[in-house]
């Protein structure tokens, strides 16, 4: 007779950090490996064209049934279900809920949990906590982009929007560029720079200036390096805009969130998203302007590619840098504006990684689905 019994393991937080999902350098490595994957095509995601990023639940503003969650900022439910090959060979789906709301009784936005499976059966190998999952590995994006498209003698970083995104997008910039000494930090609330700065010091204590600067264009001016990642409403009158004047020769726009850029800008700089199907992908769903309504840099690019402004070659894809299909920096003056839009295979490929170590480590609860389906 087969065996037929299916345990798996629970990984809490705390098993989580034992595990090494806080291990940047190794983040960082994995989701390089991820990219190039991702961009030989050996994935697959949300969607008839394997490129969605989830299946998400809108609510309504108003409703008549009692107790039904009502739209509002950060409101929805959301899977990210995919599959990555490679050395991963592993499928997986992240669902989360979030609400801004949750600040008020001390919680995060956005409460995340992770299921990974194996690729044949199906059955769960791990189900674990996923906030720190998702914040490393969407820091790491941004790591791999300095990594292949920042200057190497990079010293300065502005930071513009001193939030847990900007948190990892940092100690993963530290780990691919050590040489970085000084950071600037905007922001729209003091609590928040404040905790932030704090943060940054005792998190890097090599550090030797960490100082406050009072507008956007204090934290691009001047840096090598720029992390742009401020929450803001949908439509390009409301995005945070980067002008041409204050960027330095050489620098690395670094584009989390919502943005725009002045055009002379847009004409000047390379364009690099962490994979461009996916914007492509999103766009095709959304009629007109993507970027009016979804501010990430990458659905401009869409944009100007399907109106004709810009070129498809010059929608760069850093997949293709790090296999070497295209040329990364050519010279210390180019300026890179790259855009982190997110995808649920950083997902797997982090969980496979820290799952992996968890095993090999003897860390979690092993938990019983059952030793014989009752329905089979």
């Amino acid at each position: 007779m087969p065996n037929t019994a299916i345990e798996f393991l629970y990984l809490s937080e705390p098993d989580m950090i034992a595990a090494g999902v806080t291990d940047m350098a190794a983040c960082v490595d994995t989701m390089s490996e991820m990219l190039v994957e991702f961009k030989r095509g050996d994935y697959r995601m949300a969607g008839i064209e394997n490129d969605l990023h989830g299946a998400q639940i809108y609510f309504p503003k108003e409703s008549p049934f009692a107790g039904m969650p009502l739209d509002g900022p950060d409101r929805r439910f959301m899977a990210m279900p995919a599959y990555l090959g490679g050395s991963f060979q592993m499928a997986g789906c992240k669902w989360y809920g979030s609400n801004v709301e949750n600040r008020k009784i001390g919680l995060p936005r956005s409460i995340l949990m992770f299921t990974l499976n194996n690729k044949d059966t199906g059955a769960p190998l791990a189900h674990m906590s996923a906030n720190l999952l998702s914040a490393y590995r969407t820091g790491a994006i941004p790591g791999i982009g300095a990594r292949h498209l920042a200057r190497e003698d990079a010293r300065v970083v502005g930071i513009a929007g001193p939030g847990p995104m900007n948190r990892t997008s940092l100690e993963a910039l530290i780990a691919v560029r050590p040489g970085i000494d000084t950071v600037r930090v905007f922001g729209r609330s003091q609590g928040s720079i404040d905790a932030y700065i704090a943060w940054a010091q005792q998190q890097f204590p090599q550090l030797t200036a960490i100082e406050q600067v009072d507008s956007l264009r204090s934290a691009v001016e001047g840096c090598d390096i720029v992390s742009i990642a401020i929450p803001s409403p949908s439509g390009t009158e409301n995005y945070p805009t980067v002008e041409e004047a204050w960027v330095k020769p050489g620098a690395l726009v670094l584009c989390s969130a919502h943005l725009a850029v002045e055009e002379s800008l847009v004409r000047k700089a390379r364009h690099v998203a962490d994979a461009r199907s996916i914007y492509q992908a999103w766009a095709s769903e959304i009629p007109g302007n993507a970027h009016d309504v979804v501010g990430i840099w990458g659905m401009h690019l869409v944009d100007r590619v399907r109106d004709g402004r810009m070129t498809p070659e010059q929608f760069e894809d850093l997949g293709e840098i790090i296999d070497g299909d295209t040329p990364g920096r050519t010279n210390d003056d180019e300026i890179f504006i790259y855009s982190v839009g997110g995808m649920p295979v950083e997902d797997v490929a982090w969980a496979t990684r820290v799952y992996r170590n968890a095993v090999e480590r003897g860390i979690g609860t092993k938990l019983k689905l059952w030793d014989e389906p009752a329905l089979a």
